[in-house]
């Protein structure tokens, strides 16, 4: 039973992690330095730092508030944090027609 959780968690967050600012920054700093392991070392703590943040307060947090309001609160906040940004690239996109003068 552990293993599937292990593997569930392992496939999720290497899925949500490819492509994102995190690995864009290693990406950066390792092409601008001369050693990728010191680089990949600092990254992989840095990781693993925010994710052992984010199991012990989520554990924390299930003892007083149910399953269902963690998954709510969750849920709503990538929701409002994906309308800022859809909002946000028609504003962007907008302002930048604006400057070019293209209709």
């Amino acid at each position: 039973m552990i293993l599937s959780l292990l593997l569930s968690t392992f496939l999720t967050v290497f899925i949500a992690e490819l492509g994102d600012k995190t690995q864009l920054a290693t990406l950066t700093i390792s092409g601008t330095s001369n050693k990728p392991l010191a680089v990949f070392l600092g990254s992989a703590s840095a990781l693993v730092l925010a994710s052992l943040l984010g199991a012990l307060t989520g554990g924390s947090i299930s003892t007083f508030l149910p399953e269902v309001i963690l998954k709510t609160l969750a849920s709503l906040t990538f929701l409002i944090i994906g309308i800022r940004l859809f909002r946000k690239s028609f504003i962007t996109s907008k302002n930048e027609k604006e400057q070019t003068g293209i209709n």
